[in-house]
């Protein structure tokens, strides 16, 4: 009996340190993730190459073209949309109503038998 506070005390110890090691590494990963997109914005090359792709800009006197992606068909554009999903509030709507209505032709429910 006296050694069972000890070997919870323990083994609550072994338990918070796991704990604080996974979370060592978890910031440590993060730490050098960070430092490795640290030095990809301090490049350059990187810097200009992440702002023709994302932004479209060209260098000074450059001539830069952008090629818009070919569009396709219109019809099974229009027939996937008239196919898509209702909003989530508009299924939930008809489920309450759906519910209400099952009810209705029980005569009252509970009330009803009086």
């Amino acid at each position: 009996m006296s050694l069972a506070y000890p070997v919870r005390e323990y083994i609550s110890t072994r338990r918070d340190v796991a704990r604080l090691e996974a979370e060592r590494d978890r910031v440590e990963a993060e730490r050098l993730r960070v430092e490795e997109e640290q030095r990809r914005v301090l490049d350059p090359n990187w810097t200009k190459r992440a702002a023709r792709e994302r932004l479209h800009l060209c260098d000074p006197g450059a001539k830069c073209y952008l090629v818009p992606k070919a569009k396709q068909n219109e019809g099974p554009v229009a027939a996937k949309q008239d196919t898509a999903a209702p909003p989530w509030y508009e299924t939930l709507w008809e489920s309450v109503v759906a519910v209400d209505t099952a009810r209705q032709p029980d005569s009252g429910g509970p009330s009803g038998s009086q």
